[in-house]
C-alpha cells in the first residue's frame, strides 16, 4: 500500500441511535439471552442465556456468597466491589435471589470458592452477552 492510499480520508461511520440498541441492551441485562430474543436471533438467545443462568444456578447450588461492596485499600475495592457489579449483571436472577432470601455468608472451602466465582462468571458472562446483542443491534454483527 501506497503512502498515498494511507493518507486518503476516510468517511466516518454514522452513529446508530440510541433509541435502537438501549432497549436491546437493557433486555439483555435484565433477562440473560433475552437481548438476543429481542433481536429475533432465538436460537443465540437460548444458548447464551440458558449458559448464564446454569453457570448461576450452580453458583447458587455450591453456595456460593455474593460480593458485598466494601472499601478500605486499593486491592479490597477492587475485588469486592468488582464482584459486587460482577454479581449485579446477571440482572433479574441476581434480584429474584436476593428477594427470595438467598444471603450465603463466606465461608472457608472449595466448594463454596467455587460457587462463588460461578455466581461472578454468570454475570461476566452477561455483560458479554449484552455486548453481542449491542453489536448485533448497530450492525456491527450479524
Amino acid at each position: 500500500m501506497s503512502a498515498d492510499a494511507a493518507k486518503i480520508p476516510q468517511p466516518a461511520k454514522q452513529s446508530v441511535p440510541i433509541s435502537k440498541w438501549l432497549p436491546v441492551v437493557l433486555i439483555a441485562w435484565a433477562i440473560p439471552g433475552g437481548g438476543h430474543v429481542y433481536l429475533k436471533q432465538t436460537q443465540r438467545g437460548a444458548l447464551v442465556g440458558a449458559a448464564t443462568v446454569i453457570c448461576f444456578l450452580f453458583g447458587l447450588m455450591m453456595r456460593g456468597a455474593f460480593f458485598e461492596p466494601q472499601t478500605g485499600d486499593l486491592l479490597l475495592t477492587l475485588i469486592n466491589v468488582g464482584g459486587h457489579v460482577a454479581n449485579l449483571m446477571v440482572g433479574i436472577p441476581y434480584y429474584l435471589a436476593t428477594w427470595l432470601g438467598y444471603n450465603q455468608p463466606d465461608v472457608a472451602g472449595h466448594v463454596h470458592d467455587y460457587g462463588t466465582k460461578f455466581l461472578v462468571g454468570a454475570g461476566l458472562l452477561n455483560i458479554l452477552n449484552m455486548v453481542d446483542a449491542w453489536e448485533i443491534a448497530t450492525g456491527e454483527k450479524s
